[in-house]
């Protein structure tokens, strides 16, 4: 599963011939807080959605799912090392009569 960025930084910041420093001004944001997003350091917020849905027409329910689905993704490889144990309902207790 490719993180956000990965998408980010080829169908829009190459394809539209963009420097990370160019993409960030038009985004309003700084070319670290981009930069980290399109390395996969930081997560895609739905602030920064926005900004992109805004300034290149992605949607941002495209891009949150993009988020989401490798947020997933991530945590299915690690799932073994979250001990929960089921949930089992105890038996429902008979309560006695004419007492709430």
């Amino acid at each position: 599963m490719w993180h956000p960025g990965d998408f980010l930084k080829s169908a829009i910041i190459e394809a539209n011939g963009l420097s990370v420093t160019d993409a960030a001004q038009v985004l309003g944001v700084t070319r670290p807080a981009l930069s980290a997003l399109l390395n996969g350091r930081s997560d895609l917020t739905p602030q920064m959605a926005i900004r992109i849905e805004k300034a290149f027409g992605v949607s941002i329910e495209q891009l949150m799912e993009m988020q989401t689905s490798y947020d997933i993704a991530e945590i299915r490889k690690r799932a073994d090392e979250i001990i929960v144990a089921p949930f089992r309902p105890k038996t429902a207790r008979a309560r006695p009569r004419g007492k709430i």
